[in-house]
This record gives structure tokens, C-alpha cells and sequence, in this order.
């Protein structure tokens, strides 16, 4: 049975090897394959030992949903690897509609809490990269300045394949590429940038109370941020 999604377990042992490039991990001497038939391989020992625990762990079927390092990398391999540049695009261009640029019209408290919350941010992107966005108020979109959407596209751009897979859900996940970026780079805690992509939805608990659906969504939301975080860390 080969490829990275066999339905039940049929390896005893789970093990780390380097390979031709960077490591791999085998399944009784069977090096694992990508969904896509891609021999697998990630760019750090520590990366692959995530990984390999993952496998090891699997009891009877095999459940993805329990292998986070190892759909990232799938991913990494399968779908940013041939199409770097349409990925990195594509993240990027959140620099030009960012959450921590469109502040609320009203009322004063949350006006006040997303200024405290974003502004430091703000003033961060530019000091680290030269990126001077601009704010504004309400959901009309503006046009930011070209040279600070060229300097954050190029740190995007900066990163390698398994990272960008990483920070594809730390963008995706907040709505904000400079929170992002401040996560990717130790500027921010994942739960700092997690919540604050949250403002609103906290400022909305605080007026009306936590629905209880929309708070398993927020924690599902969260682990993926940390998840991708770790994953992040773990490529260097």
C-alpha cells in the first residue's frame, strides 16, 4: 500500500531519514509519498520528527485531521512548490486590503480599541520593512501606496515553499498580512496575533455575550494559528 493517505496503519515503526534533500520519513524502510505521488521531504530534523510522530501515533485508520506537519508538507510539496509565485501573489495582495486598516466608523469604544490594538502594528511594518499603510474608516476599499505593497510582496516572496504553506493559514486565518508577518517573524505570539485579528468579534462578545457555536469556531481558528506557527518555526 503506498502513498501518504493509506486507509489503516500497516507500518510498525515510523522513523526520520536524511535524504537527498533535507530529510524524509519512512514507514518500515518505505519512504512516504505525497497525495499527488511526490516523494516526501521536508527541511529540517525537527520537521520531520513532527511528522514522523504524527504517523506513530496513528492508531488503526489513519486520520488526517490528527497530522497537521504532515498536510502542511503535502501541501508544501504538492501545491506551493509548483506554483511559488501565484501563492506568494496571492498572499500578498491581503497587504492591500489589511484588517488593521479599515477601522470602524463607530461606535467610539470599538474606534478606540482597534487604535489601541492596531496602531503599534502599523508603525512596526514600517519601521521593519518600509511599509506605510494607510488607515481609514468604514468598508469603501483605498488604494495603498505601491512601495509599501512592493516591500511586503517581496518578504513574501522571501520565504520558502514550506514556510509560505505555513503562513498561507496565518494570513488566511487573521486577515492580516502585517499580523502574519509579526507572527512568521517572533514580533507576536501566535495567540497576540490571533487575537488581535479578533477585535471586533471580542468588543461584539463584550456587548451581547459568547455564542457558544461561534466560540468552538474561535478555537478551532486558533489551534490552526498555532498549529501553523509551530510549523513555521519548525522550517528553520
Amino acid at each position: 500500500m503506498s502513498g501518504s493517505w493509506a486507509p489503516k496503519r500497516f507500518w510498525k515503526q515510523a522513523e526520520v531519514v536524511a535524504a537527498e534533500v533535507g530529510f524524509t520519513v519512512s514507514l518500515d524502510g518505505r519512504g512516504l509519498k505525497t497525495p499527488a505521488k511526490t516523494a516526501f521531504w521536508v527541511p529540517t530534523r525537527t520537521l520531520a520528527e513532527a511528522v514522523a510522530a504524527e504517523w506513530q501515533a496513528q492508531i488503526g485508520k489513519v486520520k488526517p485531521e490528527t497530522m497537521p506537519y504532515t498536510r502542511t508538507a503535502n501541501s508544501a510539496l504538492d501545491k506551493v512548490h509548483p506554483q511559488f509565485v501565484a501563492v506568494a501573489d496571492m498572499l500578498a495582495a491581503y497587504g492591500g486590503s489589511d484588517l488593521l486598516c479599515y477601522r470602524a466608523e463607530a461606535p467610539q469604544e470599538l474606534i478606540l480599541r482597534q487604535a489601541a490594538a492596531w496602531d503599534a502594528m502599523l508603525v512596526w511594518a514600517k519601521a521593519e520593512f518600509g511599509a506605510d499603510l494607510t488607515v481609514t474608516y468604514g468598508i469603501m476599499p483605498i488604494d495603498q501606496p505601491e512601495p509599501s505593497l512592493r516591500v511586503l510582496t517581496e518578504a513574501v516572496h522571501a520565504l520558502s515553499p514550506f514556510q509560505l504553506a505555513a503562513f498561507h493559514d496565518l494570513v488566511a486565518i487573521t486577515g492580516s498580512l502585517v499580523l502574519a508577518l509579526a507572527i512568521a517573524q517572533g514580533q507576536l505570539t501566535p495567540d497576540e496575533g490571533f487575537d488581535l485579528s479578533r477585535v471586533d468579534e471580542t468588543w461584539q462578545n463584550d456587548l451581547w455575550g459568547v455564542d457558544e457555536d461561534a466560540a468552538e469556531s474561535e478555537a478551532i481558528k486558533r489551534e490552526s494559528v498555532l498549529q501553523a506557527a509551530r510549523f513555521f518555526t519548525l522550517c528553520r
